[in-house]
């Protein structure tokens, strides 16, 4: 009975994930796991399987914004989906909760950075590029940028949270991108990097696809409607609403793994 309401969940759910750029695991796993008594694999599984319908709405949407990297969202990809491919093995055999707990630390610190509007760099009035022909000019923080990647795809499929919540600080902060378009590439790269959890997860049995399609029905009505209302969010607030985002991931994260 109460699955009807999946489509309606997904669809909140996908808009709030486009805007900020994350999966939206961080709300699809506790409502599986809490409201349908998934086990945490099986929920992370499933929720990867529901983020990649939801990247590949908002990146149609973002597309069509010309926003995203795309040249960038691939070299990422390169670390990010071995990453995924990594946690979604460790799921079964290494307990989460140390992990988990650092995670949520590691995610109020950026939320506090992100909201500060610092990076770790300076590039012109708003400290971000002005092009991704910019952004290749240094190598040495687009290497950076590509390491510290692997992070966030391990965290995609350790954790089922798409990955968005590690890609889009370093795009911001390492990368100096704009936060718009930081936004828009991650969901690009969520594509590749769920992808690859997905497949690691289906293969060890964790994915249940009525519930997955049923969520995702909304999800990618829902994540054109976070992509057309990005464009409409100053940088400033797209900063703080993903920052307020992290700060909800971090703080469940903490909770569950106290």
């Amino acid at each position: 009975m109460w699955e009807l309401l999946l489509p309606l969940a997904g669809f909140l759910i996908g808009a709030v994930a486009a805007m900020a750029g994350v999966g939206g695991g961080v709300f699809i796993v506790p409502l599986l796991t809490l409201a349908f008594s998934f086990s945490p694999a099986h929920a992370v599984g499933t929720s990867l399987t529901v983020i990649v319908f939801t990247a590949v709405a908002a990146t149609v949407g973002y597309s069509r914004q010309k926003r995203i990297y795309y040249k960038t969202g691939l070299l990422l990809a390169v670390l990010t989906v071995p990453g995924a491919v990594l946690g979604a093995y460790l799921t079964v055999i290494l307990p989460a909760s140390l992990l988990g707990l650092i995670f949520g630390v590691f995610l109020v610190l950026v939320a506090v950075q992100m909201i500060a509007g610092g990076g770790l760099g300076k590039r012109g009035a708003d400290g971000s590029v002005s092009s991704e022909a910019e952004l290749f000019t240094s190598r040495k923080r687009l290497a950076g940028g590509i390491l510290l990647a692997f992070f966030g795809g391990l965290a995609s499929g350790l954790l089922g949270i798409g990955g968005g919540a590690v890609l889009v600080p370093i795009m911001v902060l390492v990368l100096l991108m704009p936060i718009h378009v930081a936004v828009a590439t991650s969901m690009f790269t969520m594509i590749l990097t769920s992808l690859s959890g997905v497949a690691q997860h289906f293969a060890l049995g964790n994915v249940n696809i009525e519930f997955a399609l049923l969520i995702a029905v909304g999800s990618v009505f829902g994540a054109q409607l976070g992509a057309y209302t990005s464009k409409r969010v100053s940088g400033r607030n797209l900063r703080r609403i993903f920052a307020v985002v992290l700060i909800i991931v971090s703080v469940q994260m903490i909770i569950k793994y106290i």
